[in-house]
């Protein structure tokens, strides 16, 4: 009988989140699912926060005698029978492939990767659900936006996954308008991956850059005593010998696409953050174009944006941040022009402009039930940076805050990152 050989068991991936980003990165992922069979399990589930949602008139799905359509229905039955997230992600078709499931530890039963595309807000609530019921090999990459900030310092999201769960997380962050993409607009992304020692089988990659830290040994903390407790020190375990290695070409084949190009790195810490300050910048730059000041003033603050995201890194992250991840990837210069174009970010922060209404006001009834990121991690960096005593060190960071909490106007923008003598 033939037999077929040491990678004999093919990864298991689920996407955790599903909204518009979330729906779009499982449609790329059930793709390649189906692209490379001798990788990859055919289903890719994605697990949905369950609610209530009516399919809408305009949709080309609704039909007024159909049971789907004359009343509210779980979103998880619209979109395993319509293969449509109608409410997060309208009009573009999901490969039928994409399994939706409102159990978040069913979703990610013996998965071996973990996708997480979730609002950081709820990574830690996620992460308790899930801790004690996944395979204690898995690997995850974050598609999260966004720093956690408490009184213990800054973390990755990448770093709260794998310390919560005891594993090894990446992050995947570029120059990517989820609608754009789902529509398969080309576009490059930038995916760090830095493969822990003991999974690796073969060189990955043939050049790698200064990597991040592997945490081989985290801290676990118990946050829900509810929840089955994690040892104090837990050591990664290693992928067995039985799965496809986790290097680089074999995590490149889960994302990337024809329309959805993939760069690999091993720069963990810059492409988080390139991801989360980026956000911050972007109010910035939709304040001045709501003022109408126009694109020299939008570039004014994309380059100090900037450079205070190298300085942060550098500053948080000295031991695995490179300065280049934020002058050569997608995820750094890229993201930013792209945020600073068209993302939510800049838009609502024009609109408050254009509206003389508070950004908050803007995200009620600008964004289906989502939630903007630049607001809430601007108001987590300057908590650390106030607790540090630095806000002086990042003008423009500090300044988007203060416009947020009222105590600036956006018109003072340029005085506020000038340069103190």
């Amino acid at each position: 009988m033939a037999t077929l050989g040491p990678a004999s068991k093919k990864h298991k991936v689920t996407v955790v989140g599903s909204g518009n980003w979330g729906s779009t990165i499982a449609k790329i992922c059930a793709e390649n699912a189906t692209a490379n069979p001798n990788l990859f399990e055919p289903e890719i589930q994605m697990w949905v926060y369950e609610e209530e949602v009516t399919v809408p008139k305009e949709s080309k799905h609704y039909d007024p005698g159909s049971s789907l359509c004359n009343k509210p229905q779980k979103l998880t039955d619209l979109i395993n029978a319509l293969h449509e997230n109608v409410k997060y992600l309208p009009n573009i078709p999901l490969p039928h492939n994409v399994v939706a499931n409102p159990s978040l530890p069913d979703a990610a039963k013996d998965s071996t990767i973990l996708v997480f595309c979730l609002p950081h807000q709820f990574i830690a609530k996620s992460c308790e659900q899930l801790r004690g019921k996944i395979v204690p090999f898995a690997r995850a990459i974050s598609c999260t936006k966004g720093v956690d900030v408490s009184n213990k310092g800054v973390q990755l999201f990448s770093e709260v996954i794998g310390s919560e769960l005891g594993i090894y997380c990446g992050a995947l962050s570029g120059a990517n308008i989820a609608t754009e993409v789902a529509l398969e607009k080309w576009c490059e992304t930038t995916v760090a991956y830095d493969p822990p020692p003991m999974d690796s089988r073969q060189p990955t990659p043939r050049v790698t850059p200064h990597g991040s830290p592997h945490h081989s040994q985290v801290d676990l903390t118990m946050s829900n005593t509810d929840t089955p407790p994690a040892p104090k020190h837990a050591r990664l375990q290693p992928l067995p010998a039985d799965y496809p290695p986790l290097n680089h070409d074999n995590v490149k084949k889960l994302f990337h696409r024809p329309y959805f190009h993939v760069r690999m790195v091993s720069d963990v810490a810059g492409v988080s953050l390139g991801g989360a300050l980026k956000n911050v910048v972007a109010l910035a730059a939709g304040f001045v174009e709501g003022l109408g000041w126009g694109d020299n003033a939008k570039a004014a603050v994309m380059r100090i944006g900037i450079l205070e995201e190298v300085k942060f890194g550098k500053m948080f992250f000295a031991d695995s941040v490179r300065a280049a991840t934020f002058t050569e990837e997608s995820c750094g210069v890229a993201d930013m022009i792209t945020s600073c174009s068209g993302g939510r970010n800049f838009r609502c922060a024009k609109m408050s402009i254009e509206r003389g209404v508070s950004i908050d006001e803007v995200e009620r009834t600008e964004l289906n039930g989502q939630k903007l990121q630049g607001t809430s991690t601007a108001y987590e960096v300057n908590q650390w940076l106030r607790s540090q005593n630095l806000e002086e060190e990042f003008p423009l960071m500090t300044a988007v805050y203060n416009i947020l909490e009222g105590k600036a106007r956006p018109e003072q923008i340029p005085d506020l990152i000038e340069p103190k003598d």
